[in-house]
């Protein structure tokens, strides 16, 4: 048993060595697409991060002054689910706004530390129809007059333009790594032909005294499997290095920049690392397999 795990490395590696070139070119396609896939699931969820005040139709956040009672929360809100225009007012208690303030000024520890003494906590007001959102706008000085109301906000013209920014690069880099990745799957699938082809004899051999096809299969599947691995590792590694780029680069950033929260600091990006390798890993074996069992009377 250990022969034979001995021997399929072995000729794994073998074969690894004599296509180095296309090798080499399997593993960087598999390195860019990856990393672009997981640079689309970054970005959208930095832009989720921003926008966390206004996702799910919002257009109005009604903040309520620190300490307010319950049956004061409940008048203003009240006061809210009256007006015809608003569909809902979904309360976000003090605990609550503390977890969103926290995504919002992940780097600008000296601003959220000053802020959570006094956090206040929040309403997200969302109109029956878009058509409404004008005018639910226009009760906003309305709103304001309201016992306990610190503020009152609506999304302004930076935060449409992040939302269509969001869209356009979501779908549009998510195709492209798409592509890639399959671009990446026919490297490795003419990597492993490649590699049968040139061993042609030595497979006519093995078969000659007795090899059954999986044995001959496996040292290849388990080459394209690494060359999908490595690939995968290799975009991981840099897509961490330059997250962590950018995060640093945001804290320097002007506080009215508008961009403060438009980073990922929390364990999102180790997660998305893995399920990378594992996508590279299943790249990497589709391709080889369906070379191996294509090519294998050669």
């Amino acid at each position: 048993m250990i022969s034979r795990i001995r021997y399929t490395f072995r000729e794994m590696w073998a074969s690894l060595s004599r296509n180095l070139t296309l090798t080499a070119a399997a593993i960087i396609t598999s390195t860019v697409s990856l990393f672009l896939f997981g640079g689309t699931l970054l970005i959208q969820r930095a832009f989720d991060n921003q926008l966390k005040l206004w996702t799910g139709g919002v257009e109005m956040i009604v903040y309520v002054k620190h300490g307010a009672a319950a049956d004061q929360v409940a008048l203003i809100q009240s006061a809210l689910t009256d007006q015809n225009v608003v569909e809902s007012a979904d309360y976000c208690d003090e605990v609550c706004s503390t977890a969103v303030a926290t995504s919002l000024f992940a780097t600008d520890q000296a601003a959220l530390e000053q802020l959570l003494p006094q956090i206040p906590s929040f309403f997200k007001v969302k109109p029956v129809d878009k058509g409404s959102s004008e005018l639910l706008r226009s009760l906003k000085s309305q709103f304001l007059q309201l016992p306990n109301v610190q503020d009152v906000r609506t999304p302004d013209d930076a935060v449409d333009l992040l939302s269509q920014l969001k869209d356009f690069f979501g779908v549009r880099t998510l195709v492209l790594s798409v592509v890639l990745l399959f671009a990446s799957a026919l490297l490795i699938w003419n990597t492993i032909r490649t590699a049968m082809f040139a061993r042609r004899r030595e497979i006519e051999v093995m078969k000659l005294v007795g090899a059954t096809n999986w044995f001959i299969r496996l040292p290849f599947m388990l080459e394209g499997l690494l060359q999908g691995i490595v690939g995968a590792t290799l975009g991981s590694g840099a897509l961490l290095l330059v997250n962590d780029n950018w995060t640093s680069g945001v804290k320097g950033f002007p506080a009215n920049s508008g961009l403060k929260a438009f980073v990922v600091t929390d364990g999102y990006p180790v997660w998305v690392c893995f399920w990378m390798i594992l996508l590279g890993a299943f790249v990497g074996a589709v391709g080889s397999a369906t070379a191996a069992s294509r090519f294998l009377d050669v």
